[in-house]
């Protein structure tokens, strides 16, 4: 979807950090706007799910344009401790509408057309498309900020947002789905009804951990410093990581092809790189880092279109929001296993989620 790569062009993104920092705020303040902003998200998840389910996912989706404009333009327009506060729960309440009823969109919209095993496909390019915008995002940021400062920054932000939230308006209206046996119950007793199905639930939680152990992407500035790449050089190295991953996500379409035994080398592969990428802890390391990065993420995207393909009946964003659920939980994984041992330990984590993996996919 050419929307994803529009909502990610907003020049705010590579700047908000340093304007909570030249505002005033401490780096704990800051921190605090961050887990303001997780838990906000982590709660919205599924009601914004079921908002999409039982009202309109593409009004949905034009919902979070213009949630997303209003918390840039309230950064904008009173830069302090208290609207960066409020603009992360707007923010967060406009990631979580997203998180669910794009790839229910994306899916049934192919579905409608006979087209829905190409899903894994155009989800991959989807998600490499979001990685990609990374680079003019950070070209305009600069230009804006030169040329502006914050608020022109900003200002461009908000019409970013808003012209995504127009472009939303002429998705089609998704058709209805087959009817399934959990359409004529209530909503709590459908979905666990759902997740009681072993073939979803394990698919469920599968996304869940190895979509959580994309929050090694925080960590990359980290480790390439620490492995000695200069710092005038650790933005580059970053986007080449990012770059790599960028490739692997557009080439699932084709990793869906291959057998699950494959798919789990791939993904222990991705594994046994980033530890020995950790033990090696030298620039060149950053190389194995990439692409167990690139492997990581063409296991997820596969197992994310098993996920649709298992889903029926009228609950997709619901149910797919379930797993972003988990995904905000796989995150504290990552977070934890980091502390405890860094990039070793996150590898570990890698591993670790092969086993499931085998059992959650056929």
């Amino acid at each position: 979807m050419g929307w994803t790569a529009l909502a990610g062009l907003a020049p705010i993104y590579p700047l908000y950090a340093l304007l909570f920092l030249d505002t005033g705020l401490s780096q704990g303040q800051v921190s605090g706007l961050f887990a303001l902003w997780s838990v906000t998200g982590f709660l919205a998840e599924v009601p914004a799910g079921v908002l999409a389910d039982r009202w309109s996912r593409r009004g949905v989706l034009v919902l979070s344009g213009v949630l997303e404009a209003t918390a840039f333009a309230l950064w904008t327009v009173v830069p302090a401790a208290w609207s960066f506060a409020v603009g992360f729960v707007v923010w967060g309440a406009a990631g979580a509408l997203v998180s669910g009823t794009v790839e229910a969109v994306l899916y049934d919209g192919l579905a409608a057309r006979g087209a829905g095993r190409a899903f894994a496909r155009v989800h991959g390019w989807t998600t490499a498309a979001e990685l990609l915008v990374q680079v003019p995002t950070a070209v305009l940021a600069t230009v804006l900020f030169a040329a502006g400062g914050y608020a022109l920054a900003g200002w461009v932000s908000v019409a970013v947002c808003l012209a995504a939230a127009v472009l939303a308006l002429r998705f089609p209206s998704p058709p209805p789905s087959e009817p399934a046996a959990d359409d004529d119950v209530p909503l709590g007793r459908a979905v666990g009804t759902a997740l009681r199905r072993p073939g979803l639930r394990l698919v469920v939680v599968a996304v869940g951990l190895l979509g959580g152990l994309d929050a090694i992407e925080e960590y990359l500035p980290v480790m390439a410093a620490d492995w000695g790449v200069p710092p005038a050089a650790v933005p580059g190295t970053v986007l080449a990581v990012a770059l790599t991953g960028a490739l692997g996500a557009a080439l699932a379409g084709r990793a869906a092809r291959l057998p699950t035994a494959t798919l789990l080398w791939l993904l222990a592969g991705s594994g046994l790189l980033l530890a020995a990428a950790a033990g090696w802890a030298r620039p060149a390391a950053t190389a194995a880092l990439a692409v167990a990065y690139g492997l990581y993420l063409a296991v997820l995207v596969v197992a994310e279109a098993r996920l649709q393909e298992r889903i029926t009946g009228r609950y997709r964003a619901t149910l797919t929001s379930v797993a972003g659920l988990g995904i905000e939980l796989g995150s504290l994984l990552v977070f934890a296993a980091w502390a405890l041992g860094g990039a070793a330990g996150v590898a570990v984590l890698f591993l670790a989620a092969v086993p499931l993996v085998r059992r959650a996919l056929p």
